[in-house]
């Protein structure tokens, strides 16, 4: 529904230009940033702003939802780096919005959300039953950093910069911004635009004295590792670690968010709780570099379970961008705050001239977790593999799936009990993985999948090949944006887990009341197919049935080009009775006791 039509942008008496319309102008402060992706379905609030980003040379991205636009949009913050930008429709588009909003909220992700909005004179009137209207900022302001509207058009600098200055600093999170339709096509003329460093902080460094404490720290640990976490990734300041890393010769320890592996130190990157040399490593460890990280439950506020042993000997140092997140969760002995980005190599050219030796541990570790992954792989494959006609065992799902992940590739995972799975039995080292690893609002990852590749082949003209492993409830959730991955023709493959049900919840009343009960609103019909749904939004489909068969589907699946959905069923009481280090991940859960 439109409440009106959009009409052409106004003109002087004379036929010259009075400045430039504010739609175009956020679209230069949003450029200074380096976006050039924008995600949402338009309105005429927006299609002013939408047909000048195309004119740009922007990726315009139109789903099917407003929900998955804002996941998209979170995805591209992440493969990108930088701020990402969504737009809502006025009323049912902003509450559509606020799943996302949320999301990006609680997994920190600086997306700017742009709010349509009836013009002012309509809003403060006396009426009832006005058409396509709430009032939005109510509704979101307690789920962003920033929530502001631009009421003069010559505001539109400060609020948009605001937003995004708000959105980087400390820990990242979501701005909203209001566009009543008032301002929409008013002028301005504002000057230069300025770059990031001009208006907020950028690559803000650490205190030199920390860093000379840090440094003589690391030099006299004997068990130095280090605690990599989500920040790093988002951030893209992966080299920059492995520089650091080299400097160190430790063990890198992955949070649960940070699942990403760094080039150059995927042989030395161990999942904490889900690999059994991270543990060793964690309780040996006398040195603690945590970087970019909320040392939350998933990492046991790095004071519980594997931290306990040799706490007393243990010397922490958090790089953390965030001030008020500095002792919260643990005591720190040496904080140094500020930006990732330019923390580690600070740590860096203080380490360059004494670098350490590397550890017969750190040897040891490698081969003993490579011996594991081999083990897993013996393991699953005595599981049942679907050719005795009965689903296969998700381990076998997944060992299957991740074993053909494409080099280079970008994975996305969503699901409940298939994600733990991956957890333990993920054979690949993507360098880049996308997951919502904070809410665990699954659902996810099909926009997930689609803004991330859209906003990494915007970024860097190269188009690199997707993976989403899934399951299918989650998979359900925003099906429809398969067509976005048609329409953009993606190099997307869905290997999709299915055994129609809701897994994790299944469990749940298995170990609340016992094998036989009633397990109400966990299961759903067995007659869906995956990959039939996926033909008829145009993409390639695969019924699958043999987990000997997964990889060569897989093959053809990108061979065809363009989108692809493998249907793999798998065994339902496997997936609920027999997730991988389920008693690790229920210590995430631990009520009271951390």
């Amino acid at each position: 529904m439109s409440y009106d039509d959009p009409k052409p942008a106004p003109q002087a008496a004379d036929g010259e230009k009075k400045g430039i319309p504010v739609y175009k102008r956020m679209l230069d402060l949003f450029e200074a940033e380096g976006i050039n992706t924008l995600f949402g379905i338009p309105d005429p609030n927006f299609v002013h702003l939408f047909l000048e980003a195309e004119k740009r040379g922007w990726t315009v991205v139109s789903p099917h939802h407003e929900a998955s636009a804002g996941h998209m949009a979170a995805a591209a913050a992440r493969i990108t780096g930088k701020p990402a930008l969504c737009i809502g429709t006025l009323g049912p588009g902003l509450a559509n919005l606020m799943p996302a909003i949320q999301c990006a909220k609680v997994e920190n992700d600086p997306v700017i959300f742009l709010g349509g909005q009836r013009a002012r004179v309509t809003e403060r009137r006396v009426r009832r039953g006005r058409i396509q209207f709430v009032r939005q900022e109510p509704m979101i302001e307690d789920s962003v950093k920033y929530s502001s509207s631009i009421e003069y058009a010559d505001q539109v600098d400060e609020i948009v910069r605001e937003a995004i200055r708000v959105a980087m600093s400390g820990t990242p999170g979501p701005a909203y911004i209001e566009y009543p339709s008032n301002v929409i096509l008013e002028d301005v003329d504002l000057g230069p635009i300025l770059p990031p460093h001009r208006y907020r902080l950028t690559n803000q460094g650490a205190d030199g004295d920390r860093i000379a404490e840090a440094a003589e720290a690391i030099r006299n640990a004997k068990n130095p590792i280090l605690l990599v976490g989500h920040g790093v990734h988002t951030s893209k300041s992966g080299a920059a670690v492995k520089e650091l890393a080299d400097l160190m010769q430790c063990p890198v320890i992955q949070t649960s968010g940070g699942t990403s592996y760094i080039e150059g130190l995927e042989e030395r990157t161990f999942a904490y709780g889900f690999s059994e040399v991270s543990i060793d490593a964690v309780v040996e460890s006398d040195c603690c570099v945590a970087l970019a990280t909320e040392l939350g439950e998933p990492s046991h506020y790095g004071r519980w379970r594997h931290w306990v042993d040799n706490e007393a000997n243990r010397k922490w140092i958090y790089v953390q961008q965030d001030p008020t997140a500095i002792g919260v969760n643990r005591p720190i002995d040496i904080p140094l705050v500020g930006d990732v980005r330019a923390v580690v190599p600070q740590l860096s050219r203080a380490l360059k001239d004494t670098p350490r030796a590397a550890s017969e541990k750190l040897s040891a570790y490698i081969q003993r977790n490579q011996q594991q992954l081999d083990e897993l792989i013996e393991e699953a494959g005595e599981k049942g593999d679907g050719s005795d006609g009965k689903p296969m065992h998700t381990s076998q799902f997944v060992t299957e799936a991740t074993r053909a992940f494409p080099e280079d590739g970008i994975m996305i995972r969503d699901g409940g009990a298939t994600v733990i799975f991956q957890w333990t039995y993920s054979q690949c080292k993507p360098h880049d993985v996308i997951w919502n690893q904070n809410y665990g609002h699954i659902g996810t990852g099909l926009p997930y999948a689609t803004g991330a590749m859209l906003a990494d082949q915007a970024a860097t003209g190269k188009v690199r090949p997707g993976m989403l492993l899934t399951s299918d409830s989650s998979f359900l959730f925003h099906v429809g944006e398969l067509e976005v991955a048609v329409r953009k023709n993606l190099p997307l493959i869905c290997v999709v887990g299915v055994d129609f049900q809701w897994g994790l919840e299944v469990g749940v009343y298995k170990r609340t009341f016992g094998q036989g009960t009633a397990e109400t609103g966990t299961h759903w019909s067995d007659k869906v197919r995956m990959d039939k749904i996926g033909e008829g939004f145009g993409c390639y489909g695969e019924y699958v049935t043999k987990a000997e068969d997964i990889g060569p589907a897989i093959q053809r699946a990108y061979a065809h080009g363009g989108p692809a959905v493998i249907h793999v069923p798998i065994d339902p009481k496997a997936n609920s009775e027999e997730m991988p280090n389920y008693s690790e991940f229920r210590t995430w859960y631990a009520e009271g006791t951390q």
